[in-house]
């Protein structure tokens, strides 16, 4: 699938310092493991409906990843998928009367066009679902073949044919089950059936069994699954199969929201682990906070949604938009405000006019400190705070442009 175009990001002089991000069970700091080339996957958007501030954050956030490791002398291989097929773009199709083929397409037009225009370096692969299908009917025969994974019958009246059946993942063949997320049972019941899963489902080994294919219902789309019969891959299949064929096992990094630990990075891992035989799926997990707006956690689900594309068509600079992002720190859950919004348009004004005026005075310093402080942890409010020290600084000195300042700005920031 081709993703959107990629801007240019200038080199920068000097040494940066490895990247070092906060491990989520023990909260300590350390430094992503690689051997030169860091191996980067971010689960991608499910395309029925526009990108809103909350996936703005996070593939925000990658993208400082994706700059910080580049400057730090890395390569970096950098996989995003697409879900172009799952029930929520189904039941939205259906909706709305159009053909979810169509809906999926003009969404992820328009995605692309969001992250072009705040300037996200885009994956080195960019990975559908549909276009990869016999990759999952792959790895689910796999799994099935070692016997970590069993089949329940579908309802004639819901196939629409006899002989149809569902595949699951059995959780007790797999010990490692819960390191990913390290959460309790409890807690996983707790969200698991509000974020796909099907707890309730007659015949299941075990409640929290993920579900790898779904057999064909009637009125919804299928493909040929060979041994499987016809259907569709689970959601967290999908990660997997994509994950392993273009990164493999022992991945330096696995990215996206914090509504993402349990169950889709869980299950993507163990998916992982158990058709491979090896561990672990990912070296490290980063996870984006999430964002609010009203009082409530900002979701398609809730329709409390403030889009960037009507903030970009309401004439909001794209780089007001990532100065909000830069303004919090990935880790912590925020809320988005209008004033938030007034004060990143105020700060680049102001930065804008000392990058007319201060010449280089101070930019060897300013970069040291906005490297070490992207290093620690993606401390991006840190490295901007830094930023606004130099401006009010140097503001005034009239000694025209500032090109390291703005290299600066634009390879790290990703603003220019």
């Amino acid at each position: 699938m081709k993703s959107w175009s990629a801007p240019s990001v200038p080199s920068l002089p000097g040494t940066a310092p490895m990247l070092r991000l906060r491990d989520e069970h023990t909260g300590e700091l350390a430094p992503l493991e690689t051997d030169g080339t860091a191996t980067v996957y971010v689960c991608g958007i499910t395309p029925y409906d526009a990108t809103h501030l909350g996936h703005a954050a996070t593939y925000h956030t990658f993208d400082l990843v994706h700059r910080v490791l580049r400057d730090a002398g890395q390569q970096v291989t950098y996989v995003q998928n697409v879900t172009d097929i799952d029930d929520p773009l189904i039941e939205r199709a259906q909706r709305d009367g159009v053909d979810w083929r169509e809906l999926a397409t003009s969404e992820i037009e328009l995605f692309h066009d969001d992250m072009t225009a705040l300037r996200i370096i885009p994956p080195d692969h960019y990975v559908g679902v549909v276009e990869t299908m016999p990759r999952h009917v792959a790895t689910i025969e796999r799994l099935v073949e070692l016997g970590v994974a069993y089949a329940l019958p579908v309802e004639e009246r819901e196939a629409g044919a006899g002989g149809i059946r569902d595949w699951y993942l059995d959780l007790a063949t797999q010990p490692r089950f819960g390191e990913i997320s390290g959460w309790t049972r409890e807690q996983m019941m707790d969200v698991f059936a509000e974020r796909g899963g099907d707890p309730d489902r007659p015949g299941k080994r075990d409640r929290l069994d993920p579900l790898l294919w779904r057999g064909r219902r009637v009125g919804e789309p299928f493909w040929d699954g060979a041994s499987l019969g016809e259907g569709r891959p689970g959601w967290h299949l999908e990660c997997t199969t994509i994950a392993l064929d273009h990164l493999g096992m022992g991945f330096t990094l696995q990215g996206g929201g914090t509504d993402l630990i349990f169950p889709h990075h869980e299950m993507s891992a163990v998916q992982g682990e158990a058709v491979t035989g090896s561990s672990p799926f990912a070296r490290s997990y980063a996870h984006q906070a999430m964002v609010a707006y009203d009082g409530e956690k900002m979701s398609k689900s809730k329709g409390n949604l403030v889009k960037v594309s009507q903030l970009l068509r309401d004439g909001v600079d794209p780089r007001a938009i990532r100065l909000v992002l830069l303004d919090q720190h990935y880790a912590q859950p925020w809320e988005y405000t209008t004033e938030l919004l007034r004060e990143a348009e105020k700060r680049w004004g102001t930065w804008r006019s000392a990058l007319d005026g201060a010449g280089d005075a101070g930019a060897d310093d300013l970069l040291a400190g906005v490297r070490e402080a992207l290093a620690r942890d993606l401390d991006s409010p840190a490295a901007i705070g830094l930023v606004d020290s130099w401006a009010r600084e140097y503001a005034d000195a009239g000694a025209g442009p500032s090109p390291k300042v703005a290299d600066l700005l634009d390879a790290l920031l990703g603003l220019r």
